[in-house]
């Protein structure tokens, strides 16, 4: 990775509009993409070069003909990097999030690690006065909020989130703002405080423990009728599997291109449904702006580190070497 001067993208066309990027989040999906572990695609040849950068926030600089009324020079605005080609299966059942031809900001096309970017302004969605630093972290929130609607999260019901890195700290946010009891479990005791924040309970566990008992021991007799995987551990599948209660939800959320082994024969005894899920449609990407907007002093906290647009490469670099340290790292564009 380098930083480097790139042409100006030039002014808005019609349905368009002109970012000036803020603050842009790290996360484990940028990580994998850096070191070449992009799950299922096989040829990421096309990928390369690439701009980072789809957990961003911005203010907007010019706006094109055509565009939606509330969109104006100077309105900050979270990027929701989703696009998709309205014409597949997925998108013809109103799950574009999981279009076969999906565009992604900063994945297929350039991201928000640059001073100017243009971008559908379908894309751009109002935060108010959200500070920057903030308005990015509604984009791994909208990925929390997809994943407790794939999961069909309820009120009363008991959550288990295996991790407790941005992703998992979102979706503790997200469930116990729906009115379920989560239980947040990690080897990190520095993030399961941060956890705690949130509302839901901890519970700390030693790399390789076993902690299927203790967790369906915290749901009742039952277990939980959710759970999530937000680790990245393929083995952590089973776990889940062996964790979830008769009839329940396993929701796979983490990333990654090694195989997960899970004994096929739970799956029909128990009855459950394991599922994957995705990035978010816009109406969910405007819940997470609504949520982080109302919980800020929560979600706020999930920020430690901040960096200098010059200083991306080292970022990028001790977020991945320090991840008992490093909560979320933001890269501040509009640092001077």
């Amino acid at each position: 990775m380098e930083v480097t001067d790139v042409g100006e993208p030039g002014g808005p066309g019609p349905g368009q509009v002109l970012v000036a990027p803020e603050a842009v989040g790290l996360c484990g999906s940028d990580f994998h993409y850096f070191l070449g572990d992009i799950g299922t695609i096989e040829d990421a040849s096309t990928l390369y070069p690439r701009i980072q950068g789809h957990e961003a926030a911005g203010t907007i600089l010019e706006v094109g003909a055509d565009c939606p009324p509330g969109l104006a020079a100077g309105t900050r605005v979270a990027l929701w990097p989703v696009s998709s080609c309205g014409h597949c299966y997925a998108c013809s059942i109103g799950r574009g999030n999981a279009c076969s031809n999906i565009s992604l900001i900063g994945v297929h096309g350039d991201g928000a690690l640059q001073q100017q970017l243009l971008v559908p302004a379908a894309q751009a969605f109002p935060v108010g006065d959200q500070d920057p630093a903030l308005a990015a972290l509604i984009e791994p929130v909208s990925i929390a909020m997809r994943a407790a609607v794939r999961g069909s999260v309820a009120r009363g019901e008991h959550v288990v989130v295996l991790g407790a890195g941005p992703i998992g700290q979102a979706l503790a946010l997200v469930a116990t703002d729906r009115g379920a009891s989560v239980l947040l479990i990690d080897t990190v005791a520095s993030r399961l405080a941060r956890g705690a924040a949130t509302g839901a309970d901890v519970l700390e566990v030693s790399l390789g423990e076993s902690f299927v008992a203790a967790a369906r021991d915290w749901a009742g007799p039952d277990g939980p009728e959710v759970v999530f995987e937000a680790t990245g551990v393929p083995a952590l599948v089973q776990a889940a599997v062996e964790l979830v209660s008769q009839a329940g939800r396993v929701v796979v959320v983490s990333l990654s291109s090694e195989p997960a082994p899970v004994r096929v024969g739970d799956l029909p005894f128990k009855e459950i449904d394991l599922l994957g899920t995705s990035c978010c449609g816009p109406g969910e990407f405007a819940q997470a702006v609504e949520l982080v907007g109302r919980r800020r002093d929560v979600a706020a906290g999930l920020v430690t580190h901040e960096f200098a647009l010059e200083q991306a490469p080292e970022a990028i670099a001790y977020a991945m070497e320090h991840p008992a340290e490093v909560m979320k790292a933001v890269v501040r564009v509009d640092a001077p």
